[in-house]
């Protein structure tokens, strides 16, 4: 009996030293939240659920979601509705040890110490849309928002001959607004073209209605309307048709959204815009998947091309299930 006894004792230790190594074998990769040989991308944007940031959060979900299957790149999403929020993912985002992180700043001054953390963390920070006031970006993809104005410019003084009375329709003050400001009234220096009004949308379809309902009454001739955004020439479009007017040209936007696209296609008064498209997105994750890799980047500002898109190639950029 002894014997047994000793035997079932033994066989037990066994079974005991075994089931432990199993358990640590389960559990020791994946110290830290990640396995050792698993990269990750940390991706902080501003929160929508329609418009262009809702087209760009979708884009940057797509993109992420094929390097994952593409390469077994992990990502973690979040999406702040302002500042303060935006820094506390950020902070997480750093606790969780990621390879490197994409953000979209909400607002350019606030999280620019934010960029500073992430750069003093070591962890490779690509910016997308609005810069930071500081060095923190390893890169920036960004749109062309003085090229948009340069050729909207060259556009009306094409279109004019020269010469004419035109509306502008602003956004608020921010570097994109002065920067596409600036490059309309560049391009259009030495014509006889005058802007009889300049009044910020707010990059708001309401807004814009609202106050190029105002414009109309105070101005009987207006030749055209540039708008520094798509979802403002919707709002001068509806203004410009419920007065009935019928002495404007044409209507231009910024942007690259659908139902400016499907304005163009029916030969509607938005004749010509110009891409400051959400999907640039997309560049910026796979940026940060190849920097994660351990490559280093090709350069360290991306800006994507502002190009015009009228009807003649309207069908090139047209997606009938954009969000924008």
């Amino acid at each position: 009996m002894k014997g047994l006894k000793k035997l079932l004792v033994f066989m037990l230790s066994l079974v005991t030293m075994f089931g432990l190594v199993a358990c640590n074998s389960e559990t020791g990769g994946s110290e830290g939240g990640k396995e050792d040989d698993t990269l990750k991308i940390g991706i902080s944007l501003p929160s929508a659920t329609h418009g262009w940031m809702g087209a760009l959060i979708d884009s940057a979900e797509k993109q992420a979601k094929a390097l994952k299957e593409s390469d077994g790149i992990e990502y973690v999403m979040t999406n702040a509705a302002d500042p303060n929020k935006q820094a506390n993912d950020v902070d997480d985002l750093i606790a969780q040890d990621v390879d490197v992180i994409v953000m979209l700043p909400i607002e350019s001054a606030a999280l620019s110490p934010v960029g500073q953390k992430i750069k003093d963390a070591g962890i490779p920070l690509v910016i997308v849309d609005r810069e930071l006031e500081n060095d923190a970006a390893t890169v920036v993809v960004k749109g062309d928002n003085e090229g948009i104005g340069v050729n909207a410019g060259k556009y009306f003084v094409e279109k004019l001959n020269g010469k004419g009375k035109v509306v502008e329709i602003t956004g608020p003050p921010s570097s994109v607004t002065e920067q596409r400001g600036a490059g309309f009234k560049e391009a259009m220096e030495n014509s006889d073209i005058e802007i009889i009004a300049s009044q910020s949308g707010d990059f708001s379809t309401e807004k814009s209605l609202e106050v190029m309902q105002n414009i109309l009454q105070a101005h009987p001739e207006i030749d055209a309307v540039f708008t520094q955004d798509d979802g403002m020439a919707l709002g001068v479009l509806q203004a410009i048709k419920e007065a009935g007017r019928k002495d404007i040209q044409f209507v231009t936007g910024a942007g690259g959204g659908k139902a400016v696209f499907e304005d163009m296609k029916k030969d509607g008064l938005i004749t010509a815009t110009f891409l400051y498209s959400p999907t640039m997105v997309e560049d910026a994750v796979k940026i940060a998947a190849d920097i994660a890799k351990g490559n280093k980047p090709a350069e360290s500002m991306v800006v994507k091309e502002a190009t015009q898109v009228t009807k003649d190639n309207v069908d090139e950029f047209y997606d009938p299930e954009s969000k924008f």
